[in-house]
């Protein structure tokens, strides 16, 4: 069998615990379970796992059930006890600690944030956030399309990001994109589309799910998001409400695209780095 269909074999069944563990978030971890699912010797599973991915299975269950504890304390008035023991912990207190530590704050205190935009009027208009222009040059990129909620495209990354690195794609510099079509608030969640790239050279080719595609260049406003993924979309209603009637620019026809500069498996969530990518005709000053 060639060496790219085997290795194909061999993410496809690590994927598949991605999948499962992504269904079945609220189910107690088993690992024999999972080396069932991968058709791998429970002996040899883990270590397959983290070296694909990066992480263990316990440190992906950690970070999918914290993500989704973000999203819920800000999009619902479920009680902070009712999300800790969905997300897995034996007490509130302890899934505080464990969300503090992560999202630099307590639940509570994270929820209450939802008030404001991404910025505190009271610390005066220094602290409003900045879009800057740029012209791009077009972006070569391998893409995993996902359909659904927004806050579940970290599946197609993950089938993205395995595929290079088995491949040993991966290079300084590199940068890493998401594509998203679709406003969350006209579409049903079910039907969202997005893909989620990976820079790549020429010469590289599709298969499976991976496509290549060239995400178009041109004048671009750019406004950077700097904290957790679950609170983009205050900066899209900054960005939409506030800054783009009063910009003067005119959005092209092209969909936006974040383009992420940092790791969210290495970096604390209030910590991630997101340029938020507007295409536009034009820059303003140049309007005629």
């Amino acid at each position: 069998m060639p060496k790219d269909a085997t290795l194909d074999r061999h993410l496809a069944r690590i994927q598949r615990v991605v999948d499962h563990i992504a269904a079945h978030l609220d189910d107690p971890v088993d690992l024999d379970r999972l080396a069932g699912v991968a058709c791998f010797s429970p002996y040899h599973f883990h270590r397959a796992y983290r070296y694909l991915l990066g992480e263990t299975v316990a440190e992906t269950v950690r970070r999918l059930r914290l993500h989704r504890a973000a999203g819920t304390l800000l999009d619902s008035e479920t009680a902070v006890a009712r999300i800790a023991q969905r997300a897995g912990y034996g007490s509130t207190a302890a899934f505080t600690r464990a969300f503090a530590e992560r999202y630099g704050r307590p639940p509570g205190a994270y929820r209450d944030t939802r008030r404001s935009f991404p910025f505190d009027p009271s610390e005066g208009e220094t602290a409003m956030p900045e879009v800057t222009y740029r012209t791009l040059a077009p972006i070569r990129v391998a893409a995993v399309r996902h359909v659904g909620p927004y806050m579940e495209v970290g599946r197609s990354f993950d089938i993205l990001m395995s595929w290079a690195r088995a491949r040993q794609l991966f290079r300084p510099g590199a940068r890493s994109l998401g594509l998203y079509y679709d406003d969350p608030g006209a579409v049903a969640p079910a039907d969202l589309r997005s893909d989620a790239c990976l820079e790549v050279s020429e010469g590289i080719t599709g298969e499976g799910e991976i496509t290549i595609r060239t995400v178009a260049g041109g004048p671009h406003a750019v406004l950077r998001h700097i904290g957790p993924y679950a609170e983009l979309e205050r900066s899209y209603a900054w960005l939409y409400r506030t800054w783009l009637p009063a910009s003067g620019a005119e959005p092209a026809e092209a969909p936006i695209f974040e383009e992420y500069l940092n790791d969210p498996r290495s970096t604390p969530p209030a910590e991630l780095i997101t340029d938020i990518h507007l295409p536009i005709r034009e820059f303003p000053e140049r309007r005629r």
